[in-house]
C-alpha cells in the first residue's frame, strides 16, 4: 500500500531572501580577496576554474533577473520537489554557459556586484506569488528562490574547497533551508517509512520502502552533519567515502543510502 503524500514542506519568504542575499555576500567578499593566481586553481567540478565557479555563482542569482524578465505563465504547475530532476538535466548547457560569463567578464567582482544589484532589484519589483517559468516548471518565485540557497551553499562548500584558507562562513538560514530540500527530495525520490534520516539541526526525513516505523527507536537510521549530508546528495563525496571516513552514521539493514545518491550534481 503506498505511504500518503507528504505535505510540502513551507518556507519563510522574507528568511530565505535575507539568506539569499546574506550567503551571496560571503561570497562576493570572499571572491574580492581573490588573486589571478587563484582565479586560475581548478576545482572540482571537471575542467572548471575558480573563475568559471565564481560565474557560474553569479548566475544563481542572474537565473531570476532572466526569468523575471519573460512572460509569467498563466499557472504553477511544478513544485520545489521537481527542482533537483531538472536541475540534472540541464547541467551541460549550465556549464557551457558558465565559462561564456567568464570569459565576457574579465572583472569577477564587478561583475558579482552587477548580479546583486539587479537581483535587489527584482525582488523590490516582484511579489513573491510571482511565477517564473523554470526548468522545473512555473514556480512562484518563493519557492525558487529556495532553490538559490541549494545553488549557494553547495558552491560556496565547492570555492572553499578550491582555495586553501579562503572559509567562506555559511548562512545559518541558507545552510538550513539547503539541507531540508536536498533531505526532501531524497524522501521524494525513494518514498517509504523504514529508514529515518536525520541531518541535525536542520532536518529529519523517512524514506525508502519497507515496514514504516511510528513510535520509539527507529530500526534503520542515517544520521549526518548538514555538509556532509549536501555534499553526498550533490555527489561531492561518496557514500563508501563519507562511511569510511566516519561522516555518516548507519544502523540497521536499510540504512544503506548508496543507490539513491546524488541527488543532482
Amino acid at each position: 500500500m503506498p505511504s500518503a503524500r507528504k505535505r510540502t514542506r513551507s518556507y519563510d519568504p522574507a528568511r530565505i531572501r535575507a539568506a539569499v542575499l546574506a550567503q551571496f555576500g560571503h561570497v562576493r567578499d570572499a571572491v574580492a580577496r581573490l588573486t589571478p593566481e587563484q582565479f586560475a586553481l581548478p576545482t572540482r567540478l571537471g575542467d572548471w576554474t575558480v573563475r568559471d565557479l565564481t560565474a557560474h555563482i553569479g548566475m544563481s542569482l542572474g537565473a531570476v533577473s532572466r526569468l523575471t524578465g519573460l512572460p509569467e505563465p498563466a499557472k504553477q504547475d511544478g513544485t520545489l520537489l521537481d527542482w533537483p530532476t531538472a536541475i540534472a538535466a540541464d547541467a551541460p548547457d549550465i556549464a557551457a554557459h558558465a565559462r561564456e560569463l567568464a570569459e565576457t567578464h574579465p572583472d569577477p567582482v564587478a561583475h558579482l556586484a552587477a548580479v546583486e544589484e539587479r537581483f535587489t532589484a527584482d525582488l523590490a519589483a516582484h511579489p513573491g506569488t510571482r511565477l517564473l517559468a523554470t526548468s522545473a516548471g512555473a514556480l512562484p518565485l518563493a519557492d525558487y528562490l529556495v532553490t538559490r540557497t541549494v545553488e549557494l551553499v553547495v558552491h560556496t562548500d565547492d570555492l572553499n574547497a578550491a582555495v586553501p584558507g579562503l572559509d567562506i562562513p555559511y548562512d545559518r538560514q541558507a545552510l538550513a533551508a539547503c539541507t531540508r530540500l536536498l533531505a526532501d527530495a531524497l524522501a521524494a525520490k525513494a518514498p517509504g517509512g523504514s529508514t529515518e534520516v536525520r541531518v541535525p539541526p536542520y532536518a529529519v526525513v523517512q524514506c525508502l520502502e519497507g515496514r514504516r516505523h511510528t513510535r520509539g527507536t527507529p530500526p534503520n537510521v542515517v544520521e549526518t552533519d548538514p555538509l556532509t549530508w549536501i555534499r553526498l546528495a550533490t555527489g561531492r563525496v561518496s557514500w563508501a567515502a563519507a562511511l569510511q571516513d566516519a561522516k555518516v552514521s548507519a544502523s540497521g539493514e536499510r540504512a544503506d543510502l548508496s543507490a539513491c545518491l546524488p541527488l543532482l550534481r
